[in-house]
């Protein structure tokens, strides 16, 4: 079941009608009433989607629907308590009351009303984005199921990267459907390339091949990067589309030079009926660049890329900056065995094997 669901997540990517659906599954995995995407930006109005409703509480859960529908038309999410939860940017899914005070709660007009419909826990992740938006899935469930499982957590935890990957779509195309190839990538304003794991790249946009100091081409009709430490991670990614495995990183940081800033490569599997899309091609290869917000006030960009926890990617930063792990570990404050085993783990996640590799893959994203 969550194999499938990973595939239909992927899929919601880029058919943004799917959203629905994969927010039910999601829910009933969890065994929760509802749940939720929302992008936040500075920038645009706040926009999202909800599960579908279920047919034993298909009037309860209208009156959520419309809940939800004020939240997303008004400005609720700048609610202090709500946005003490968002700036911390916790790499998993949290209980939402836990970043709230008794006072906030008392004053959450939204909270109440939801209770008063019978909602009762909410989980919550947010998902920075490298263009300084905020993507968040909430999952909510009635008061009379009482409080989430711990394996429940783990559950949606397990799905959490794949939600982040395919939330960078859902920011790019607004929930709306691309219905084009290169036109919807050109129209993303991101440099973008579709291409088969085992193939040639099929197609690419003006802002891709005016990148040509980055991008270069490979035997085959195929695509490497210029800077050797991003293009071994990109080549081991698509090896494992190719073998249909999950790889250890599909966000990929590219250093800064003098003519351009540093960019995240990202590569999204394209899943189901978004083969379709894609005129067949199972990846699509997207460059973004950094940048700051509001919503991501000081965005550990490390988090949503990575997956790390914000305890691993402090740690990465630190280590980053020039520190040795021994002060690293002084300046996080923990111990050397707890540094150790952060820098395993962050090790795993960044496809890296040693300290000065994993130090010349992030130094000069000016994302720390």
């Amino acid at each position: 079941m969550a194999e499938d669901l990973i595939d239909r997540i992927y899929e919601a990517a880029f058919v943004p009608e799917k959203w629905s659906d994969v927010l039910t599954r999601a829910s009933r995995l969890s065994d929760s009433a509802t749940g939720s995407i929302l992008v936040l930006s500075d920038k645009s109005p706040v926009r999202g989607k909800l599960s579908s409703a279920s047919s034993d509480r298909d009037e309860s859960l209208r009156d959520v629907q419309r809940v939800f529908d004020e939240f997303v038309n008004g400005d609720h999410w700048r609610f202090p308590g709500v946005l003490r939860m968002y700036n911390l940017q916790p790499a998993r899914f949290v209980h939402v009351e836990a970043f709230m005070t008794p006072e906030d709660i008392e004053r959450d007009a939204q909270r109440m009303r939801l209770r008063a419909l019978g909602i009762g826990a909410h989980l919550c992740t947010a998902v920075p984005m490298p263009g300084g938006e905020l993507v968040t899935y909430v999952f909510q469930r009635w008061q009379e199921d009482g409080d989430y499982r711990q394996s429940e957590i783990e559950g949606l935890d397990r799905l959490r990267p794949h939600l982040a990957r395919a939330g960078l779509m859902a920011v790019r195309l607004g929930l709306e459907r691309a219905h084009t190839t290169v036109s919807a990538l050109q129209a993303m304003g991101l440099p973008a390339a579709i291409m088969r794991s085992t193939g040639p790249v099929q197609a690419v946009n003006a802002l891709m091949e005016a990148m040509a100091s980055v991008f270069r081409p490979a035997a085959l009709g195929r695509m490497a990067i210029a800077d050797a430490e991003a293009n071994r991670l990109f080549q081991q990614a698509v090896a494992a589309a190719r073998a249909d495995i999950e790889p250890s990183v599909r966000s990929i940081p590219i250093p800064a030079t003098d003519e351009r800033p540093a960019l995240i490569v990202h590569l999204l599997p394209l899943r189901r009926s978004a083969l379709d899309i894609f005129s067949g091609a199972d990846l699509l290869v997207v460059a973004t660049r950094v940048s700051a917000s509001t919503a991501v006030p000081s965005p550990t960009i490390l988090t949503g890329l990575f997956d790390l926890t914000p305890a691993e990617a402090k740690l990465a930063t630190s280590l980053a900056g020039g520190l040795s792990l021994e002060a690293a570990a002084a300046e996080s404050g923990v111990q050397m065995t707890t540094a150790r085993t952060h820098l395993d783990r962050i090790f795993r996640k960044t496809g890296t094997r040693r300290q000065g590799q994993l130090v010349a893959l992030l130094k000069g994203t000016q994302l720390l």
